[in-house]
């Protein structure tokens, strides 16, 4: 007697573009940040004009995430409707050499001639459109641009990173706010590399030592020029 083993496959490909707008903000939240917050301390500046500067930074960083998330994913919007605007045109006009088109991408996967054909046929049968914006242009549910969800995403995952650094800022004393702030915001960039690496199925150490590395070095930069201007001044 035959037994049929059912298993639940996940996948992960659907998360791509809300996960990759909320790990590129709550990075850059820690990181923009903290490193401000470093630059500016190693200047040997006042523990107030310290915070009003992670404060300036936070709000100014969240609403430049948001912005630019909308512009660059509303870009990515506009030239898939353009192209799907195309290729309605085009199987309006030339239903024949689409149905070919089609078929030819199939052959091109392995399938025979004749199947690719029937395939194609039944495919077109039922959503023509979303056929070819699938398997011709790439464009699909999973992946299409969602430029709202991309901003705000942004915006609040860099909020939430950039609050991260302003903490230790009220938290440590001036003294020792430099390291304080280096050593929590790498903590931080590593848990969240991690969770991020995690939440798209990929290797957890993998990404906390890339986003790690990334951050030293941005804090270390303007630790430099905050010593450099400061020693100057």
């Amino acid at each position: 007697m035959t037994r049929l083993h059912l298993h639940r496959e996940v996948h992960r490909v659907d998360r791509i573009g809300w996960l990759r707008a909320a790990v590129l903000g709550a990075n850059d939240g820690i990181i923009s940040t903290a490193s401000l917050v470093v630059g500016v301390a190693s200047a040997a500046t006042g523990a107030a004009e310290v915070l009003v500067a992670a404060v300036a930074g936070l709000v100014a960083g969240a609403m430049s995430m948001a912005a630019g998330e909308y512009v660059s994913v509303s870009s990515q919007a506009d030239t898939e409707a353009a192209d799907l605007d195309r290729e309605r045109a085009e199987l309006r006009d030339s239903p024949a050499f689409e149905r070919d088109e089609l078929a030819g991408i199939y052959e091109k996967r392995g399938v025979s001639h004749q199947l690719a054909l029937q395939v194609a046929d039944q495919l077109m049968a039922n959503d023509a459109l979303a056929a070819h914006a699938r398997d011709e242009l790439g464009i699909s549910d999973a992946t299409t641009a969602r430029p709202v969800v991309a901003a705000l995403t942004s915006a609040a995952t860099f909020a939430v990173g950039a609050a991260m650094p302003l903490l230790m800022v009220l938290t440590a004393p001036l003294s020792m706010l430099v390291p304080v702030v280096v050593v929590a915001s790498l903590a931080f960039l590593a848990l969240l590399g991690a969770i991020g690496a995690r939440t798209g199925g990929a290797d957890p150490l993998k990404g906390a030592l890339r986003v790690t590395f990334w951050g030293a070095l941005a804090m270390a930069a303007t630790a430099a020029i905050g010593a450099l201007f400061g020693t100057v001044v």
